[in-house]
């Protein structure tokens, strides 16, 4: 597994990075946020560890730079703020866990384990005779692989994601278009249609709802 840290306390990163390469990770390390961002951009990483007082791009805004563009890397920051508020900021950033320095390194690890075991468990996603491979960004039905474009394969994701929960077009429309401001949903519909041809869904195969006047439900 490889791990970034983005961190600019060089003792810090030294600690972390000999003790987590003990451990058999992978590890990557950046001093600013600004060159964190750019590794981002040229390389995959399973985790990332990720420091809020940063020079040149400060954590809250690269950690919510990252989830513009991935949405599935766990992260968490390892940080001296720790009032409730901070917290929920950096939630609200795209983090999926916080550590408040100073911190225990066995903690640490074992915090690390379970955002790889989650991610692992998480990384197939099914809905009836679909499957969604988030590792290989591949969507199969009946192991037969479907192509779908980068945002048909988000929406797909984003309603077997909310399986059983009805999604409204607004939620789509802010949580896969990342529009948060008036805009012509019928724009969803489309890609509905675009996506239920593409997996040639059967009249007995209805995994995917439509709500009428509020949106979609998707449902084995």
């Amino acid at each position: 597994m490889h791990i970034l840290i983005v961190e600019d306390e060089l003792g810090i990163v030294q600690f972390l990075k000999q003790g987590l390469q003990e451990e058999g990770y992978q590890i990557t390390t950046a001093d600013d946020g600004l060159k964190g961002f750019e590794l981002t951009q040229e390389q995959q990483f399973d985790l990332i560890l990720l420091d809020w007082m940063l020079p040149k791009i400060n954590g809250l805004d690269l950690c919510k730079a990252i989830r513009i563009k991935n949405r599935t890397t766990p992260i968490i920051f390892l940080t001296a703020k720790d009032t409730v508020q901070e917290t929920i900021e950096g939630l609200k950033a795209g983090a999926n866990d916080y550590i408040k320095k100073p911190f225990s390194f066995e903690e640490l690890v074992e915090r690390i384990k379970v955002h790889f075991r989650y991610q692992k468990e998480s990384e197939i996603l099914t809905l009836g005779t679909i499957k969604i491979d988030l590792s290989k960004y591949i969507v199969l039905k009946n192991d037969e692989q479907i192509s779908l474009t980068q945002r048909e394969f988000e929406l797909l994701h984003y309603l077997i994601s909310n399986k059983g929960k009805v999604c409204t077009r607004n939620q789509i429309l802010k949580d896969v278009w990342e529009i948060n401001f008036e805009y012509d949903s019928g724009v969803i519909d489309v890609f509905i249609n675009a996506i239920r041809k593409k997996l040639n869904l059967k009249i007995e195969e209805d995994y995917i709802k439509t709500i009428r006047g509020v949106g979609y439900i998707a449902n084995d």
